[in-house]
């Protein structure tokens, strides 16, 4: 049925895995709920000639993240976690915070969106508000809200395309040189997140929490301890629940010490250009912002499971008989909702909602370029990047004209995994989506005898 979808995205990722020198790549795609293709390229073992396949078990990185917002998202919908209280009140080994000698606070919302002011892996402030403050004012110049002379607006106008450049060069830029902070490559072995919070509970923040967007990994550590003693367990084994409740079999931490069947190796270049094995690092440090291991199969159920419940709120004439999702309609909806003041530098349409990087629909010119909703994540940790995202059918699209009830979810989800750092997956993955979607609303045209060509 997808034969054509399937064939030109495996041309595409040839070529993305090509052009990067990766030595494999995973892939997997669900549209309506099915798993209609999963495959590997290449090798998860190179030494060992083992061969990507779809059960090959990779680092899934910063998709972490969303898997351990719904544990959240779950414990705010049993009444168990305001997700607007001070951390302190379930966490309170974290001290509390001033900023510019005024005390503020910071809770479980602002970390799931990144507005607490929690540094990222960077501890030199100055650097990261130098390169926000470029991207703010070529932001405004590019919105006419600042007023420059001929010649300075060439200079400011120039900076924003180049930081967009430098955040999605796979080859190079702030993707790479994100990977010379120390942080990613520590090894020492933390049994519990409440130990992990003391590599930066004592820093000071970056800005007034709520006030402005900073990615910070470590943030969703504490987001992590939230999450323990709101839920009466250790976070890992309240993770390893929740992927048992999502059937995920394959999701476990990044444990360097079990036997991991299938297990992956993790790959870099380095200054020569050589392909060379990863250092050791032991990521129990943030379990939850990039610590777990996952397979494209588990994935695609986590991202069906989401946008399961999301349309049971979405849509009017849904088949009876059809059971709760894991969370509720407006929990996800909540979830996949851009958040004010969280405008990513890598992309103009890109914003984050809670845990998830969302691109709304909203259109600028008519018949020009058109936005889709989306949720997404991507991820890049130590020796591998990944990227989920589920694209929901449009509610005009299909059933569209009210061609009896749906049994959802209804879309495309995409899950790309590779054993190499600093790749950029997102756009590869939009692409992949887009093929897939093209497939399925042909097939729905010549079934109800409507060709358009």
């Amino acid at each position: 049925r997808f034969a054509r979808a399937v064939g030109s995205s495996r041309e595409l990722l040839r070529r993305v895995k090509d052009e990067v020198g990766a030595p494999g790549i995973v892939v997997g795609v669900a549209v309506d709920g099915k798993e209609v293709w999963s495959e590997g390229l290449g090798y998860a073992d190179l030494e060992n000639g083992v061969l990507c396949k779809p059960k090959t078990v990779l680092r899934i990185a910063s998709i972490s993240k969303p898997l351990t917002m719904v544990a959240a998202a779950k414990l705010w919908e049993e009444g168990k976690l305001d997700l607007d209280a001070p951390v302190q009140k379930y966490v309170p080994e974290f001290p509390e915070k001033e900023y510019e000698g005024t005390k503020v606070t910071i809770t479980t919302r602002l970390l799931a969106s990144h507005l607490s002011g929690i540094r990222h892996y960077e501890k030199n402030m100055a650097k990261v508000k130098e390169e926000k403050e470029k991207f703010n004012r070529a932001l405004k110049v590019e919105k006419g809200a600042v007023d420059l002379d001929p010649g300075e607006r060439d200079s400011e106008a120039s900076v924003k395309p180049k930081l967009e450049r430098e955040g999605k060069n796979s080859k190079g830029g702030r993707r790479k040189r994100e990977f010379e902070n120390e942080e990613y490559y520590l090894k020492e072995k933390y049994d519990n997140v409440i130990e992990s919070l003391n590599i930066f509970k004592n820093d000071p923040l970056f800005f007034k929490p709520g006030s402005q967007y900073l990615y910070s990994t470590h943030g969703f550590t504490l987001l992590s301890a939230v999450v323990e003693r709101a839920s009466g367990h250790k976070f890992t084994e309240y993770m390893l629940k929740i992927f048992h409740d999502l059937d995920m079999s394959s999701t476990v931490m990044d444990d360097n010490e079990p036997l991991i069947y299938n297990r992956a190796r993790y790959y870099t270049h380095n200054k020569k250009g050589q392909l060379v094995n990863t250092p050791y690092v032991d990521n129990s440090y943030k379990w939850a912002g990039g610590g777990f291991l996952s397979t494209v199969g588990d994935l695609l159920k986590f991202g069906n499971a989401m946008l399961y419940g999301y349309q049971l709120g979405q849509r009017q004439a849904l088949a009876p008989g059809l059971l709760p999702g894991y969370l509720q309609p407006g929990t996800i909806e909540m979830l996949w909702t851009a958040v004010p003041k969280t405008e990513a530098s890598w992309s103009k349409d890109d914003r984050y909602g809670m845990a998830w990087q969302v691109v709304e629909k909203k259109p600028a010119y008519g018949f020009c370029r058109q936005p889709r909703h989306y949720a997404y994540h991507c991820g890049g940790a130590v020796g591998a990047s990944s990227v989920l995202l589920i694209l929901p059918e449009e509610r005009d699209s299909g059933a569209a004209a009210g061609r009896g009830t749906l049994m959802p979810p209804k879309g495309v989800v995409v899950t790309v995994i590779c054993n190499m750092q600093s790749i950029s997956l997102s756009k590869t993955a939009l692409k992949i989506a887009m093929e897939f979607e093209k497939d399925k609303l042909g097939q729905r045209a010549d079934k109800n005898g409507s060709f358009c060509h």
